[in-house]
């Protein structure tokens, strides 16, 4: 029988022939863990194949029978890294967090717990492809200097920008505005110093990292908001802006009435686990410098 599904027609035939794709790839896989990539280049099947029945690669597996347990299994970090220069070789760019979660075939959680903040997958990529001529296109899309923005326990972040220097912190004149390190990133000359930067800059590129803003208001929390989680499927987020992650604390601020942090520099690292960051200062030089 068929039935419809926002206009495609679907059949439990064409569903149960996915079905029986991913069990065949999983036999050939041997004791190695199936991801989607491996899946689709070795079935010749589209992402669209794939979405049109099920949203998440981990619920394609369940209903194929095939006992997948993220927390015990351990997913060994050459595959992570394989899986993420895929994804960072079809799109000719670093992808965000956001859009590896929609096309990646692992959590980003599991990079988190391998390799550090999302600002230092390009870092451990490099190590990892460095000796594999095969990944020579993925590394030219790498920045010239991958060293990790956001800080380590005890450690100051700091931009790509900025430099120790030896020259004599000059006083500050009370009778004009501070600015931070240029940044030359579209329309913004500098980065940001406050909260009203952060909510600027994040205004620019909400978009490009799968937010659609609904409201933005003086109360807390800051904006509501929609993400894409799925290809045609969204769900509502509550953000509130700071400059430092950490201010949300100082400020007080109550974790159950927040979904995500959106700030320049992420420098909390008793930050609950329920609550995610966004770190604009990790993200920015993954984008484009203009929006043209």
């Amino acid at each position: 029988m068929a039935v419809k599904r926002t206009g495609v027609a679907m059949t439990t035939d064409e569903k149960e022939t996915l079905l029986n794709a991913i069990r065949k790839a999983a036999g050939s896989n041997g004791s190695t863990r199936l991801t989607r990539q491996n899946f689709l280049k070795a079935s010749g099947l589209k992402l669209a194949d794939l979405f049109r029945h099920f949203p998440k690669w981990s619920d394609a597996l369940a209903a194929a029978g095939i006992s997948v347990d993220p927390y015990n299994q351990r997913i060994p970090p050459d595959d992570l890294m394989d899986d993420w220069g895929q994804i960072t070789r079809s799109k000719g760019r670093i992808p965000t967090r956001n859009e590896y979660k929609l096309e990646g075939s692992f959590s980003p959680g599991v990079f988190d717990r391998n390799f550090g903040p999302w600002s230092k997958i390009p870092e451990s990529f490099r190590a990892f492809a460095l000796p594999k001529p095969e990944w020579s296109d993925v590394v030219a899309l790498l920045p010239a200097n991958t060293e990790p923005l956001s800080p380590t326990p005890g450690q100051t972040a700091q931009c790509p920008s900025a430099r120790p220097s030896t020259i004599p912190r000059s006083p500050r004149l009370a009778d004009r505005p501070t600015y931070g390190d240029p940044i030359d990133f579209r329309g913004l000359r500098h980065e940001p110093v406050n909260e009203d930067g952060v909510v600027f800059l994040f205004g620019m590129v909400a978009r490009e990292l799968g937010f659609l803003v609904e409201a933005v208001q003086a109360g807390f929390p800051d904006c509501e908001a929609k993400r894409q989680i799925a290809p045609g499927k969204w769900q509502r987020v509550r953000i509130e802006f700071e400059f430092e992650s950490r201010n949300f604390r100082e400020h007080g601020h109550p974790t159950e009435g927040c979904d995500i942090i959106v700030c320049w520099r992420h420098n909390w690292p008793e930050c609950p686990a329920d609550l995610e960051v966004v770190e604009l200062a990790s993200l920015i030089p993954t984008l484009p410098d203009t929006d043209e």
